[in-house]
This record gives structure tokens, sequence and C-alpha cells, in this order.
């Protein structure tokens, strides 16, 4: 069934490019996409087994030795460095950039094994299939093979598959950043992860080309309390005071904003979607004030991220005893950020929201913020030719992601990055981070084929 669905969906498609991987190139790639899959890069595991998997294929395709770098500050976390040299040296490399860490998962939680790669019903199953060994197992096997064929780009290209996206910014592009900043001292293009394309009922809507994210911030609620015996309880208990802050702060989000790029996107959205949803979405394009669209909206978890700053609790800290009334009560809050507000901005707002003083609020780690990539037609340019190729009608859209990338790192240093893949993923079905994590193998072979397009276009190849 498959093989005739695929003979079919061929046939619907354009001819194509004499550059596209050949069926030899997809195996290669499928191969590596199960070999990093099945290494399991999660938390204390660490990345070091999956980036000497890497760079042993770079290895035997040719690629001299000093141009394969593991670097990182943990032996068990390691980042791959590779670089092809161009034949000049006036433009900045592309840096193919794609994590190798994942989240973890527990074997109690799904349905099948996350890490071993199942191909079932269409999909392939496995955690990081979708986030993000897709990207990282499609860019390794281009890069095996041009080191194969000895190709020589208009201008270098570097694959960085690095450790900590999940986990934390100590490690990762950041630290390789700060560390090494020989990597980076002509500049660079980056293509990350970010965007992609967009799927409903089978239907694609759009392809998703991520130019700015937001900034990502913790803080922590804490309510201290003298405490005392649980058999003579007060009204007034750290707990009590805690979740009742934490209620305050939920019924009075932060305001609506729009951007350039979100007012873009909501308005193509407000196209695709129609009915209830697609008219709020144009009613908030034209009045970001409208109260009623806002409120509609707000419904959806996905739209609601993509018209504020969020800050949601994420973890509970409380007591230090069955039998005793709570000392302390803590909240962990994680906040979204919108790339033009402030941290500090933030802040303010907890406080107004919340209105107690007894609540203090300490920030967690604080990231910089980092200006949106610039609509470069170079690049989209080339984006939207390739996805005229290969999905006639389809829109390119730039977007802001909800979500934090390792592009954000690039884009406090003034370097272009871009998240794009064209793999299309179902916009109702999201299970990164989740269980029985998939991705829909016509979306990784597309993606395969899109990648290799755009990186060719970029690279002068």
């Amino acid at each position: 069934m498959r093989t005739l669905l695929a003979l079919l969906l061929l046939l619907a498609s354009p001819l194509p490019a004499a550059s596209d991987p050949s069926p030899k190139d997809q195996a290669l790639a499928r191969q590596i996409y199960e070999e990093l899959v099945e290494i399991d890069t999660s938390g204390e595991k660490g990345t070091t087994l999956a980036a000497e998997a890497v760079a042993r294929r770079l290895r035997a395709a040719g690629l001299p030795a000093g141009q394969i770098q593991l670097l990182g500050p943990s032996p068990n976390k390691q980042n791959l460095v590779a670089r092809i040299r161009g034949r000049s040296q006036k433009q900045p490399p592309l840096i193919l950039l794609a994590h190798l860490d994942v989240v973890t998962a527990l074997r109690s939680d799904w349905t099948v094994e996350p890490f071993e790669l199942l191909e079932r019903d269409g999909y392939f199953y496995g955690r990081g299939t979708a986030d993000d060994k897709a990207m990282a197992a499609i860019f390794s096997e281009l890069f095996v093979r041009l080191a194969a064929s000895h190709a020589r780009p208009q201008r270098d290209l570097v694959l960085m598959l690095t450790a900590d996206e999940e986990g934390g910014p100590e490690n990762g592009v950041k630290w390789l950043l700060e560390q090494h900043p020989q990597l980076i001292q002509n500049g660079g293009l980056v293509l990350n992860e970010g965007g992609g394309g967009t799927l409903r009922a089978g239907r694609r809507l759009f392809n998703g080309v991520q130019v700015g994210e937001k900034l990502y911030s913790n803080f922590w609620l804490t309510v201290t309390d003298a405490g005392g015996h649980s058999s003579v309880p007060r009204k007034d208990n750290a707990i009590y005071r805690l979740a009742a802050a934490l209620a305050r702060l939920d019924a009075k989000p932060f305001p609506v904003e729009l951007s350039p790029i979100t007012e873009r996107y909501l308005a193509k959205s407000a196209e695709l979607e129609g009915g209830e949803i697609g008219a709020a979405l144009g009613a908030i394009v034209r009045n970001p004030n409208d109260g009623a669209a806002a409120k509609t909206l707000s419904e959806s978890p996905r739209y609601n991220a993509l018209l504020r700053t969020t800050c949601t609790p994420t973890r509970l800290e409380a007591g230090h005893a069955d039998n005793a009334l709570p000392q302390t009560a803590r909240a962990h809050v994680n906040c979204r950020i919108l790339p033009w507000r402030t941290i500090a901005e933030t802040q303010r707002h907890l406080a107004e929201a919340i209105a107690d003083e007894r609540v203090t609020i300490t920030p967690g780690v604080l990231d910089e913020q980092a200006p949106a990539s610039p609509l470069d037609r170079e690049v989209l340019g080339a984006v939207e030719a390739i996805t005229e190729a290969m999905w006639p009608g389809v829109p390119v859209v730039p977007v802001m992601s909800t979500g934090a990338t390792d592009s954000h790192f690039f884009r406090m240093r003034s370097i272009p990055a871009y998240g794009v893949s064209g793999i299309f993923s179902d916009i109702d079905d999201v299970r990164a981070h989740g269980r029985d994590e998939r991705l829909l193998a016509t979306s990784f072979e597309e993606g395969h084929v899109f990648l290799e397009r755009l990186v060719r276009k970029l690279a002068g190849l």
C-alpha cells in the first residue's frame, strides 16, 4: 500500500531536480536517522555517542580530520562541528544547525519503545524523530555525500550538531560561540529548526520560516512563614497564599501585542482558518485592542501564545513534613516573553498581577534579547521558489516561535538565523517533548529533498 501511495505521489509531483537525493542517498539518511534516534541522548546520557557516530561517517567519507571537531565542557556532552571548505572566503559560512539532545522519555509513559525507530502506519516513532534528529540526519547525510564527492561550495559549509538545547545554555551553541568564537569570525548564515511546514487533516497550509522567537525566562515565586503544628492550622498558610497568587496571575494575562511578523502570520492564518477563529484573527489584526477577538483567540493555546507574553507555573515545592505547616512554598513560573519586551517589564507585570508583597519574585537565569532575523530575499526567495516547485500554491509565511531554539544565540551576535526545514507536521498532532513522538515518513523524505535544494542554492553548489 505504501509503495502504491509513494508512486501516486511521485506521479502527482513536479519532476525532481538533477541534484535531488537518489534512492541510495535517501537510504543513507534513513540509516543515520535510525542510528541517531536509537542513541539515548537525553539528560545525563549526553550527546557524545551520537556526535561520534556522525564523526565516524564523515571521516569514512574522506573529510579531513582537521575539519571535524568534537567540542564541549563535559565528556558526555560533546558537540560536533565539521567544515567543508568553500571556494571563496568572501561570503560568510552557511551553518547547518541541529541539536542532538532530546527530552527524557520514560518507557512507562510510551506505548512504543522511545529509543527504537519504529516505522508504522506511515510514521516514524521515537524520541527525537521530530525534535530534532530528522534535521540532524538530513544535514549529516548531505555532509557525508559532499565530503565523499570532494564538493567545493561557493562558501564554507559548517555542520553543527549540538548538546543541551533542551537542557540548558551551559553547553551547546551558547558555549561554542563563547569558547570558540573563531567558528563565526566571518559571521554566518544559519539554517535551523523552529519553522517547517504545517498540515491539517492532510492539507498543507503553509511552509513556515522562523525569523524570531520569544525570550525564555524563569521566575521563582516564594512565600515564607514561621510554620507550626498541623494540628492547629491557620488561615494564613504559605501554600494557600501561593495558590491565591497563582490564581490572580492566571486571571490577569499580559496584554495583546503584535509585531509586523505576527500580524502577517495571523492575517494568513485568518484566510486559512475561516469560521469563528478566522474572523477573530482578522479582527485582532485590524485592532489588537479588540477584546472579544482576544477572548476567542485566548481559548486556543497556540494563538494565545502568539498574541502576548505568557507566564505559567511548571513546578511546585512546599512544606517539609506531613504533620507541619509549611515554612516555605515555591512555584517555578516559566515565561515566554515577546522579543521587544524586557525581563524587568515582565517581573513588574507579575508583581502587579499577584499583588501580594509577601510573595517574593526572583528571576532565574536570564537570556539577552535578540532581534529578529531580517526578511532576507536571498533566503526567502530560495524558500519560496523551492516550496512552489515542490508544493504548488503553498504559501511561505515568516513566523515567530513561541518556543526557544538555539537560533537565539546567533541572533544575539547579529548573525541571521532561519528556522526552515520543509518538514510538514500536523498542527493538531504535536508530540515533540510528549508521549509517542512521531514524524510522517513522507515528511522526512520530502524534507530531505527540500533541505538539499535549499542548501545547494544558498551554498552555491
